[in-house]
């Protein structure tokens, strides 16, 4: 995990920060697992404020060219996240993509690219079968950027948990 997250440089990490700050709105995909952790991310944006949407749900909102668009595949050629980042693009919204091959077809529809390193070894495959190390990189990735949104935004855990979604 070390390993995979050294890769990230600090400098797209702020990259990606800003653009997220810049947009009006962001927007957030992924399929399967990688779904679930891009889910996670939008839950804390909209924690702290940010409005944020998840592709594909019913109320989901048009696109426009002043949005973020997040896109997370770890293999980077799921046909519906390459679809998402290059209808994005096309509308002229900022468009990065979390994955581990930055030659991937979503990497060339992103204009900005994070990428989680996996190394192949005997072992990855037997204790973190298939997506695994990709998904907990870009989910404490993620959680990085979250903090370091808190800190840009000048909130804290109490300001997150006010708008927390409760059930009564």
């Amino acid at each position: 995990m070390e390993k995979a997250l050294k890769c990230i440089p600090k400098k797209a990490e702020e990259k990606f920060v800003e653009t997220l700050l810049r947009a009006k709105r962001v927007f957030v995909y992924g399929v399967g697992r990688s779904g679930l952790v891009a889910q996670i991310f939008s839950v804390r944006l909209v924690q702290l404020g940010i409005d944020t949407h998840f592709v594909g749900d019913a109320t989901t909102p048009i696109l426009r060219a002043d949005d973020f668009v997040l896109v997370v595949s770890g293999t980077g050629s799921t046909m519906s996240a390459i679809q998402t980042a290059n209808i994005a693009g096309r509308v002229g919204a900022s468009v990065a993509a979390i994955t581990t091959s930055k030659s991937s077809k979503l990497a060339h529809a992103a204009g900005q690219v994070i990428t989680i390193k996996v190394e192949e070894d005997g072992k990855r495959a037997r204790y973190a079968p298939l997506g695994t190390i990709f998904e907990i990189g870009a989910m404490v990735f993620l959680d990085t950027v979250i903090t370091d949104l808190m800190a840009r935004l000048g909130q804290d855990e109490s300001a997150m948990k006010s708008r927390h979604a409760i059930w009564v």
